[in-house]
């Protein structure tokens, strides 16, 4: 299995546990949604974020990398505008989903050896 379908299905897996998680303010129609937002993500995250992180090298230093997790908000919002079936009720939910997201994607990769 390739390197690049295999982490998007940990993403798609880590995005749906997000969404069941924070069912107050994220919502994911279905499965393939779910795909559909790790593909997109994946691809902000690839191409986009490094730009965004550049740019912002001097508010990232002075908030000493918290203005990090703003850029991670933004491409999680970004993506529920992309995206249809795929809604994040606001900038909080959208942080926490980036949090969770990362964490389970994490102990996915872990647990398969998706790193290796």
């Amino acid at each position: 299995m390739s390197k690049f379908l295999l982490k998007t299905l940990v993403t798609s897996v880590a995005v749906l546990l997000a969404a069941f998680l924070l069912h107050n303010g994220v919502r994911v129609d279905s499965t393939l949604t779910a795909v559909l937002v790790a593909v997109v993500m994946g691809l902000l995250n690839n191409f986009i974020k490094p730009i965004l992180i550049i740019l912002t090298i001097p508010i990232t230093i002075f908030t000493l990398g918290l203005f990090l997790l703003f850029i991670n908000v933004i491409i999680v919002k970004w993506t529920s505008n992309i995206v249809d079936g795929f809604r994040v009720s606001n900038w909080l939910y959208a942080l926490l989903f980036s949090l969770i997201v990362s964490f389970f994607t994490s102990v996915i990769e872990g647990l398969v050896g998706a790193k290796k």
